[in-house]
C-alpha cells in the first residue's frame, strides 16, 4: 500500500449519523474513511465531490447515477449494507469492472418484524388511536385480528420467509408468491404457494418482499388493486416503485383498500405528500433494517466484503 492511505467512502444514513465500530476498523486495515453528510441521503453532486479518490464504497440506498460512477476513477468495489441493488447502475459498473457486493440476509429479521408491526398497526388502527388520545379524543375503531385471516407474502426470500413464518405462528393462513417457490419449512395447513392473482384475491393482508420487475413497471397497479379483496391491507417494506401511486391513491380514496402501510417512498423524505399524508396510510421512515442487530450484521458484512475485494485486488495479506 502507498504511503498515503487509500480511501473508502461511507454513505448509509445509519452509519454517517453515528460512526460504527466495524467501519472504523477499516482504518486499522490502513484505509482512510470518508463520510458523506451525517444522517442525510447524499445528493448526486455530493457523491461526485467525494468519490473520485475512493477505491471502495460502503453504500446505502442513495441513488447512484452513471455520472457518479464516471467520476469514480479509482473505485474498485461498491459494497451495499443491504441486499438491493436497484439504486446502482449495474451494467455501467460491470463495464467499468467495478465489483458489487451485498450484505445478504443481514437485515431480514428487522424488516420482517417491522412488516408484522405494520400489520398490527393497520388492522388495529394503533397510530390513529394514539394520535386521537393525544388530541384529547377517545377514538375506538373496530379492529381485525390476524389469527384466522389470510396473509399474502409476495416474495419468499430471506425477508419474506421470516414474515411467512411469523404470520403462520400468529395463526394466519399464509399464501406465498415466488417464482422459485423455495422450501419454507411450513405446514401445508398454514402455507401454500399460489399465482400472484390468486394471492391478491384471497388475502386480507398483502405484504411485499420482492425486487422490482425487470421491466421497471409497478407490480401493484390499478389492475392488481382491483383484484384484491375489498378493504384489504397492503404492506410495503420493499421498494416504493412496486406500487403505482396514482392507482393506490384512488383505491385509498374510494375505501377499496382499508390501509396502506409503507416504510419506503420514491423520494426520502417525501416532498410529494399525497400518499404520506393520506388518512388511510401508515408511514415509517425507512427503518426496516434500522435496528441495532440489523445494522451491526449489515455493517460487519459490508465492511468485510470491501476489505476482501481490496485485499484480493492488491494481494494484501488478510
Amino acid at each position: 500500500m502507498s504511503a498515503t492511505p487509500e480511501r473508502i467512502l461511507v454513505t448509509p444514513r445509519s452509519l454517517t449519523a453515528e460512526p460504527h465500530r466495524e467501519v472504523e476498523r477499516m482504518r486499522e486495515a490502513g484505509f482512510d474513511i470518508v463520510y458523506s453528510t451525517p444522517g442525510k441521503t447524499p445528493s448526486e453532486d455530493e457523491l461526485i465531490s467525494l468519490v473520485p479518490d475512493c477505491v471502495g464504497w460502503l453504500a446505502g440506498v442513495e441513488p447512484v447515477s452513471e455520472r457518479v460512477i464516471a467520476a469514480a476513477s479509482r473505485l474498485r468495489v461498491i459494497s451495499r449494507n443491504g441486499v438491493g441493488t436497484d439504486n446502482l447502475p449495474i451494467p455501467f459498473l460491470q463495464a467499468r469492472g467495478i465489483a458489487v457486493a451485498i450484505a445478504e440476509g443481514a437485515n431480514s429479521m428487522g424488516v420482517a418484524e417491522l412488516a408484522i408491526g405494520l400489520m398490527f398497526s393497520a388492522l388495529r388502527a394503533i397510530p390513529q388511536a394514539d394520535a386521537g388520545i393525544k388530541q384529547g379524543a377517545w377514538p375506538r375503531r373496530r379492529g381485525i385480528e390476524i389469527h384466522g385471516r389470510t396473509v399474502g407474502v409476495v416474495g419468499c426470500g430471506a425477508i419474506g420467509r421470516e414474515v411467512a413464518r411469523m404470520a403462520a405462528g400468529l395463526g394466519a393462513n399464509v399464501v406465498g408468491f415466488d417464482p422459485a417457490e423455495p422450501e419454507l419449512g411450513l405446514s401445508p395447513e398454514r402455507f401454500r404457494f399460489a399465482s400472484l392473482d390468486a394471492l391478491l384475491s384471497a388475502s386480507d393482508v398483502v405484504t411485499l418482499h420482492c425486487p422490482m420487475p425487470r421491466n421497471g413497471a409497478a407490480l401493484i397497479d390499478a389492475k392488481a388493486l382491483a383484484g384484491m379483496k375489498a378493504e384489504a391491507v397492503l404492506i410495503n417494506t420493499a421498494r416504493a416503485g412496486l406500487v403505482n401511486e396514482t392507482a393506490l391513491k384512488s383505491a385509498l380514496d374510494d375505501g377499496r383498500l382499508f390501509a396502506y402501510a409503507t416504510d419506503v417512498f420514491s423520494e426520502e423524505p417525501p416532498k410529494e405528500r399525497a400518499i404520506a399524508d393520506h388518512p388511510r396510510v401508515i408511514a415509517t421512515s425507512h427503518i426496516g433494517g434500522f435496528t441495532e442487530e440489523s445494522v451491526d450484521r449489515a455493517t460487519s458484512i459490508a465492511a468485510a466484503n470491501i476489505l476482501r475485494h481490496l485485499r484480493s485486488d492488491a494481494r494484501m495479506p488478510a
